[in-house]
């Protein structure tokens, strides 16, 4: 399968942003549990609390937002997922140690693809669930499910 963009459309860079009421806690799960790269941080500009975080590196990267007193956040659903594709099961077994190893347990995946495929997700502070997924979409394909 080809994978093309759209000439018309010259993009550098993609951020998608997600709201908090637990800013600290969040900070805290991305950067030092997740250890994910911090790019920007801020408190206090204009009512915005924020913190930008790679993934991986600076051309993708997430924005978790806290605004209001008290901040209220949608509430989360187990469809809205941050997916992590990592370099094999290895790879997730690692990232599932430190998160256990914080205090983080995994939680069930509402839809059983991501458990028939090898993938452990955890909720971040807020209740978002992210996803560790033991293949890189674009690249592998995805383990197949068990056989019944």
């Amino acid at each position: 399968m080809t994978h093309s963009w759209p000439g018309h459309l010259d993009v550098g860079a993609v951020r998608f942003a997600r709201p908090t009421a637990h800013y600290d806690d969040v900070v805290v799960f991305y950067r030092d549990v997740l250890g994910l790269p911090v790019l920007a941080q801020w408190r206090g500009h204009a009512g915005y609390d924020g913190i930008v975080v790679g993934l991986p590196g600076t051309p993708v990267h997430m924005e978790l937002l806290q605004h209001g007193d008290p901040p209220r956040i949608p509430e989360p659903h187990p469809e809205n997922q941050l997916v992590l594709y990592l370099r094999g099961p290895e790879a997730v077994s690692v990232a599932a140690r430190r998160l256990a190893g914080h205090g983080h347990s995994p939680v069930p995946a509402a839809n059983p693809y991501w458990t028939e495929r090898g993938a452990v997700l955890f909720e971040d502070p807020d209740g978002w669930q992210v996803v560790l997924a033991p293949w890189v979409f674009g690249e592998d394909p995805p383990p197949p499910p068990p056989a019944v």
